[in-house]
């Protein structure tokens, strides 16, 4: 069921998850690349303006890291060692998350949990080795549905020895944006009804950071997109009309190249995918990119603009695509026991008492402390974050999430990736390794990996709003 809250229209030109007209695709703002061999790189959160909404309305007052959303794309070659020295330049203490990455516990951005948090005016080092190749993303995690909600994140890119061949690899950060006719955003962070239901919502879609309607292409190029979904709460289905996409990985892992069901490719908050698509139209096409995650509420995400040259080439690429595998430990299948982790709660749920800061109490009580969502009978704590689980370094670990809920959940763990093995009893039909999964309501998803990072790692969902409100707990390695 689609229990998305409606939308307004902010104007007659139609900006429902829509885009004013802001010229070509080509003149979309792109995350500016920043590359590894520049040596230590200096980010630097701070409020700044941006074009979200077109020029035909006022810029937008954000928070962004080095004046621009999404933020620096950081480009790296595997193996080589990320450098970046942190500037906390807002009004409220923040960190950086490096969201998939194997990354060693001090550096995961965790305040409470792996670091303090950093404090307005002050910095922090990051610096820890690239293991995996991918897609992959950063953003703070203190107030995350705030810091992320006026536009503090940005990609990061590990690529490959040997990548496919392509002409162009694009990368397209997704999110939305709850905004007035005044392009200014919503203050209505931290709202209970947002924290209960869906999440927080926008009424604005965008592409890194703008909301032009075309991406210009030439026919017979072959792109890889890398999709990264920075929305708070949203999810995408984004469809490429007579396109074929194949995915080569996602969040971040290989994948064996395939062809998403129906051509949708479906990314909760968080998520990733890496997609090849050879541009099979003619000279001076368009299509339309749309999205229908929410069935009731389909609207084209922007155009497939074909430009009036001719092809790039007679024949399409025919070269390979599937990308090696990264260097993840092999779990031992043999391990009988799955340890449940139960997720309860929120609005038309059958959450009636929960356990919060070793006191039980009601749900009407939890409400009133901003919590309403529980992980095995547990609200989460941040100012004393004990873990749920420990394993011993090196052993595998099984876990089965089961989402007593109406609504879905995008479950993220830290410094680990996962395989998932079934849904609902039914056994994956493919090999996938991932960091964050979907789960439908009321559905039940069976993973398995090593545990192999040392120290106190945090899962929770990805729907900003759901984690701040309770729906969080950690995994102890050691």
């Amino acid at each position: 069921m689609d229990r998305r809250p409606a939308l307004s229209r902010l104007s007659r030109r139609s900006l429902l998850l829509g885009f004013a007209g802001a010229g070509l695709y080509a003149a979309l703002p792109v995350p500016m690349a920043v590359a590894a061999g520049d040596g230590v790189v200096r980010l630097k959160a701070g409020p700044a303006a941006i074009d979200l909404m077109g020029s035909a309305y006022p810029k937008t007052p954000v928070w962004a890291y080095g004046g621009q959303v999404p933020g620096p794309e950081l480009r790296y070659r595997q193996g080589e060692r990320l450098a970046v020295t942190f500037e906390n330049g807002i009004d409220q203490p923040s960190t950086i998350h490096w969201h998939g990455l194997r990354v060693p516990n001090a550096m995961d951005g965790v305040p409470g949990l792996t670091q303090a948090a950093v404090e307005p005016g002050e910095t922090f080092h990051y610096a820890f080795d690239l293991p995996d190749a991918g897609t992959f993303w950063y953003h703070p995690h203190v107030k995350s549905s705030e810091q992320i909600g006026r536009g503090l994140y940005g990609p990061l890119i590990v690529e490959e020895a040997e990548p496919p061949v392509v002409d162009r690899d694009v990368t397209w950060v997704l999110d939305d944006w709850r905004v007035g006719e005044d392009a200014r955003i919503d203050e209505s962070f931290h709202q209970m009804h947002d924290m209960s239901h869906g999440g927080r919502l926008g009424n604005l879609a965008s592409l890194n950071g703008a909301s032009s309607e075309q991406f210009a292409v030439r026919a017979g190029e072959r792109l890889r997109i890398r999709l990264i979904n920075a929305a708070n709460a949203r999810s995408f289905a984004l469809s490429f009309a007579s396109h074929a996409p194949q995915v080569i990985a996602l969040d971040g892992q290989p994948v064996i190249p395939f062809a998403p069901a129906g051509g949708r490719v479906v990314l909760g908050s968080g998520q990733r995918a890496d997609l090849i698509i050879d541009m099979t139209g003619n000279p001076g096409d368009k299509f339309a990119v749309t999205d229908d995650y929410y069935a009731r509420s389909p609207y084209r995400f922007l155009s497939l603009e074909y430009a009036a040259q001719a092809p790039l080439r007679e024949q399409l690429l025919d070269g390979p695509i599937a990308l090696k595998k990264n260097p993840i430990a092999v779990p031992d299948y043999q391990v009988a026991a799955s340890a449940p982790v139960v997720i309860s709660g929120g609005a038309m749920g059958g959450l009636r008492q929960a356990s919060f800061r070793g006191q039980e109490m009601s749900i009407r009580d939890l409400v009133g402390l901003g919590k309403v969502w529980a992980i095995n009978g547990i609200v989460a704590d941040p100012s004393n974050p004990e873990p749920l689980l420990t394993y011993k370094a090196g052993t595998t670990a099984r876990l089965t999430f089961k989402n007593q809920t109406a609504w879905p959940h995008p479950i993220h763990l830290h410094g680990h990736v996962f395989q998932i093995l079934a849904r609902n009893g039914i056994k994956a039909e493919r090999e996938i390794w991932s960091d964050t999964v979907m789960l439908d309501a009321e559905e039940e998803v069976e993973v398995i990996f090593v545990a192999d990072n040392p120290g106190d790692w945090l899962l929770h969902c990805h729907i900003l709003e759901h984690h701040e409100a309770g729906m969080a707990t950690s995994l102890r390695v050691g």
